[in-house]
Parts: C-alpha cells; sequence; structure tokens
C-alpha cells in the first residue's frame, strides 16, 4: 500500500481504501487506479449497519440471523441446522461482540464489501 510520508498508514480525508486490492485511493475515484475494480458510490458504501448486525448476533446468532442480515444466507442455513446444538449461538456471540469492536469502516470493508 502507498501511504504519504509522515501518514500513520491509513487513509487521509480525502482518501479510501479499495473495495477489491486495499490500495489507498482518493475518496471520488471511481474506478481504483491499482486494480481497475469500479468502487460503490458514498451511499452504497454504508448499507449494513455494524450495531444492528452486532445487536442481531448477540440475541438471535443461534439461528443465524445476522448471517441473512450480510447477505450470507448460506452460512444463515448452516446454522439454522445446527441450531439445537447451541454451537451457532455460541458463534454468533463471539462474532457479535467481533462487530460491535470494529470501527464501521472496518467493519464495512471486512463484512460487507
Amino acid at each position: 500500500m502507498s501511504t504519504e510520508p509522515g501518514d500513520a498508514g491509513g487513509p487521509a480525508e480525502d482518501e479510501q481504501y479499495c473495495s477489491s486490492c486495499g490500495e489507498i485511493i482518493k475518496m471520488e475515484a471511481e474506478i481504483c487506479p491499482e486494480c481497475g475494480v469500479r468502487q460503490k458510490s458514498p451511499a452504497q458504501d454504508y448499507d449494513k449497519d455494524r450495531v444492528t448486525a452486532g445487536v442481531l448476533a448477540i440475541l438471535l446468532g443461534g439461528l443465524g440471523v445476522h448471517k441473512f442480515y450480510l447477505g450470507e444466507t448460506g452460512m444463515g442455513v448452516l446454522y439454522l441446522c445446527f441450531f439445537w446444538t447451541a454451537i451457532p449461538a455460541l458463534v454468533g456471540l463471539i462474532e457479535g461482540i467481533l462487530y460491535l469492536t470494529k470501527t464501521d469502516e472496518e467493519f464495512q470493508r471486512k463484512y460487507v464489501n
């Protein structure tokens, strides 16, 4: 990743991470100059809420509701198949805590984009 001299390693105010390769690019860039992938518009960037996903994972994680919310239907069905073992509930609790401890940007990059 390229960074500016004196930068702490993250993007500046007018920069963001590429949704595909993770390179730091300008916020207004429609296409990443490094990998050529079209970037999502800012309105699409934050389409899933970290807090909602975290609360769903903690309260209803055993049924996989948080996975359905995040668009991971296959994992949601897997959670449903094994909900009676209580293992998905434990995993959901851990995932909920992980979701809530991340920043919105980290959450979007890792779990949504």
